[in-house]
């Protein structure tokens, strides 16, 4: 198994066990190596949900850029309802589980197709 196989397994067990719901492998390894070298360091791949840059970035970066919504509340207000699913205490935060929920939420599966 490859450095990248290994997190994909962990991330779907924290979307079964933290989120309740059984992930779809071939789209959370689409949006796993969307996120590229960051799921590799231990700072980048996870997401500090209560830092504002860091929700700034998510949204920029994954949510405007690669999903291509336009800002707006409603784009905090899904990346809100995304911290609450994973678990707001839940200090591992994994960047590929959020982004992957976040793509689920909004309904933008089809970017990774």
């Amino acid at each position: 198994m490859s450095a990248k196989d290994v997190l994909i397994v962990k991330y779907a067990a924290d979307l079964k066990e933290k989120c309740g719901i059984t992930p779809d492998m071939d789209l959370l390894t689409k949006v796993t190596t969307g996120c590229g070298p960051s799921i590799y360091n231990p700072d980048s791949s996870i997401i500090a949900g209560t830092q504002q840059s860091e929700i700034a970035t998510v949204k920029n970066n994954f949510l405007i850029k690669k999903l291509g919504l336009t800002d707006g509340p409603e784009l905090q207000k899904g990346i809100d309802a995304v911290l609450e699913k994973y678990g707001r205490s839940n200090k591992n935060k994994y960047r590929a589980v959020v982004y992957y929920l976040l793509a689920l939420h909004f309904g933008r599966e089809s970017v990774y197709n």
